[in-house]
């Protein structure tokens, strides 16, 4: 990985990429698919876990964060029902 992030550093000079590490980008893949509402059990099996509890684990916070904007939505519907 280093080794892409250098190459395009160097093509790039305006827009040089921050150091990463492959397992870096697994985890901002993983974050990126829960935020945008994926569902835990096809993000469990891009990133091959045999069961989704471990990535309930492992991305809980994110998870949580799911939790609380759907609480905020509800909340902001029944308002405007009633």
């Amino acid at each position: 990985m280093p080794k892409l992030i250098e190459a395009h550093d160097s093509q790039n000079p305006g827009a040089q990429l921050p150091h990463a590490r492959l397992h870096d980008l697994r985890h901002i893949h993983a974050t990126t698919l829960l935020l945008a509402g994926v569902p835990v059990h096809v993000v469990a099996a891009r990133l091959g876990h045999a069961d989704p509890a471990i990535t309930l684990r492992v991305y809980a916070h994110v998870i949580q964060d799911q939790v609380a904007t759907a609480a905020d939505i509800f909340a902001r519907t029944i308002e405007r029902s009633a």
